[in-house]
């Protein structure tokens, strides 16, 4: 029997894909990608808090020689050693990815909002020809775009069977948060290296220096510019799912007021009830992104090499807390 043949194109229409590939075709994302300024500055304020969170992450309990005693002497020791400018390693990836990363972020977001919440794109459509869509479309078009949009193509293929709700919410931001997570891991391997390094800010190499010695040594994949992907999904994917599923849920059960400031106070800790949740949560994914890109205990000898590897071999070795951050 001859199978039938899969008409990619015919089937990505009656999915309603072939707009989206188009947008990112033609650079929809164009209007998302005006520069914040406000959240520059969020960095340069946060970034010192962010080098002390990745050298706690990387020290292996109290049997390492290096670890820090506490938080105190963790900042003490920074600044004496390194200096002032050393509470700014790293800060050039940030910076670089910042807008991408909240443009891809926001944009996604609201695609699969659409796709799952508001309305249905592709009724009818039976599941095993949306089984056969989604790898015949990623197999016929292997480019950078419709890997980008990797998460939303396999969200599309499978939305009928997705319950709707406000629930939906929470897996739109799943799906927002694993493809912001694809964007910034290149910037999030150099970030780690550096902060890690533990050198005056002087001796240490540039962020693009960095980034030539990690891809002439390990190149551009999952043991290179890539590696810790897997941990980087988790934590965006994790954190964003809460967030996102977490505040729209609270917002639309708690009250609005028509006081602005008493509005605003609603927003604000709903937002920030969203936040402090969401990175305890995701916290342990952190952890394990910080063990695989940062250095390697033995140099030479890859010790944290997965995500979920990596998660147990620090519970087994420096427990629940040591897990956590």
């Amino acid at each position: 029997m001859r199978s039938k043949a899969i008409n990619v194109n015919q089937m990505a229409h009656r999915c309603n894909i072939a707009p989206l590939l188009a947008a990112a075709r033609g650079g929809c994302l164009q209007q998302k990608l005006e520069p914040d300024r406000g959240s520059l500055v969020e960095i340069c304020l946060m970034h010192p808090l962010d080098v002390v969170k990745t050298r706690f992450q990387i020290q292996r309990g109290a049997s390492d020689p290096t670890s820090y005693k506490g938080l105190g002497d963790c900042f003490r020791t920074i600044f004496r050693n390194e200096g002032i400018f050393g509470f700014y390693k790293g800060i050039l990836p940030p910076i670089l990815a910042e807008t991408p990363k909240r443009a891809v972020k926001f944009f996604t977001f609201e695609q699969y909002k659409k796709l799952l919440n508001l309305t249905s794109l592709s009724p009818g459509l039976p599941l095993k020809e949306n089984c056969l869509l989604f790898p015949s479309i990623m197999l016929s078009s292997p480019s950078s775009y419709t890997i980008f949009f990797l998460p939303y193509l396999f969200l599309k293929c499978f939305q009928p069977y997705i319950p709707r709700g406000l629930h939906a919410l929470s897996v739109a931001g799943l799906g927002s948060g694993l493809t912001e997570a694809v964007v910034v891991n290149p910037f999030e391997v150099v970030k780690v290296s550096l902060q890690a390094n533990r050198n005056t800010f002087k001796e240490q190499p540039s962020a693009f220096a960095q980034a030539r010695r990690i891809i002439k040594s390990d190149g551009f994949g999952l043991r290179g510019l890539n590696k810790g992907l897997t941990s980087t999904l988790g934590r965006h994917g994790v954190f964003n799912m809460i967030y996102f599923g977490f505040y729209f849920n609270v917002k639309e059960a708690v009250p609005t007021s028509q006081d602005p400031a008493l509005e605003f106070l609603r927003k604000f800790t709903i937002g920030l009830l969203s936040g402090t949740i969401s990175s305890c949560v995701n916290i342990p994914f952190d952890v394990a992104k910080s063990r695989i890109q940062g250095p390697q205990p033995v140099p030479g000898e890859i010790k944290y090499r997965t995500c979920f590897q990596t998660m147990a071999l620090v519970y087994r070795e420096e427990g629940y807390e040591r897990r956590g951050g």
